[in-house]
């Protein structure tokens, strides 16, 4: 028989379905916001709505060999974590008080998000080179847990 999933490990690879819409070239990352084991919003990495995907006209950070976890500003995505509050946003969900679960940890703009957010809890499998974003949930009270599905 097999082992039923905790709540964190079920909204976890949620997340990775999630991801698999992402239009990036190198990284496809997906969140799911919830509370009360409810999903109340999701996104996945890709170019803003209406502009080109990057799965079309190229990375422009592959080309210029800028390092993961670096310069994110020449990414034309949108990052999961960020989607997931915009969507949010858009549709009148309040995520205050809620959990983010992401496959991979969030970066550093994207921590700031999550901490104006309200968002209390962060749930990520994947950790990421920019580790300052674990230094800001932490003194912003975010609870963060890695949890490796493999």
């Amino acid at each position: 028989m097999t082992e039923r999933p905790s709540l964190d490990e079920y909204f976890l690879e949620i997340a990775f379905v999630v991801a698999k819409r992402a239009t990036c070239l190198r990284n496809n990352v997906g969140a799911v916001i919830v509370r009360d084991k409810r999903i109340l919003s999701t996104g996945y990495n890709g170019a803003p709505s209406g502009l080109e995907h990057c799965l079309d006209i190229g990375c422009i950070r592959e080309l210029e060999k800028i390092p993961s976890g670096t310069r994110h500003e020449k990414c034309r995505a949108v990052h999961a974590e960020q989607n997931a509050i915009i969507q949010a946003a858009i549709h009148g969900v309040s995520i205050s008080g809620a959990t983010i679960y992401c496959t991979h940890q969030p970066c550093i703009l994207c921590a700031k998000m999550i901490i104006n957010s309200n968002i209390k809890r962060v749930v990520y499998s994947t950790p990421y080179p920019d580790t300052d974003s674990l230094d800001f949930f932490r003194s912003a009270g975010v609870e963060v847990e890695c949890l490796p599905l493999e």
